[in-house]
């Protein structure tokens, strides 16, 4: 089985961006959302194309199944997601031995930023960078589904 094993947290800087090595613009819309599992769809620069599906959420760890879909696909699954997309920069930013993805959230999110660094293990011991703040892990406000379904950015 696939897993993906990250954790989330709130930006409260700006020193992430002199580490940012690539960035890459992303459309996500979700096809479908329940407590047992997530079907998204995902353009990045509008080049390529995935579509995910996702299980429940353990802790930090959840099933994950990603597959390349044509562009042409993705636009069209994108325009069914509605209301349900969410349009973000994302920014891969290398920090103590590991890569962060720090995303900075667009449109009705516009000022929401959110890092996430994936794991080997739930017990990775992980170096907090001074641009992170309160970790929002299990705060399912922040997952990106529940973000597609909101108005605007989560209260604090």
């Amino acid at each position: 089985m696939a897993i993906e094993i990250e954790r989330k947290f709130l930006v409260t800087g700006e020193g992430w961006r002199r580490l940012a090595t690539k960035s890459t613009q992303i459309r996500q819309g979700y096809l479908s959302s329940n407590a047992k599992a997530t079907v998204r769809v995902r353009s990045k620069d509008d080049r390529e194309a995935l579509i995910t599906l996702k299980g429940a959420v353990r802790g930090m760890t959840r099933a994950e199944y990603e597959y390349e879909i044509p562009i042409s696909d993705a636009r069209e699954l994108l325009v069914m997601a509605e209301p349900h997309v969410i349009e973000k920069v994302r920014h891969l930013v290398p920090f103590g031995g590991l890569v962060w993805e720090v995303d900075e959230f667009a449109v009705r999110h516009e000022g929401l930023v959110i890092a996430e660094v994936e794991l080997e293990s739930e017990g990775q011991e992980v170096e907090l960078p001074e641009w992170v703040g309160r970790e929002v892990t299990e705060d399912d406000r922040y997952y990106n589904a529940s973000l597609s379904r909101a108005e605007g950015r989560p209260e604090e």
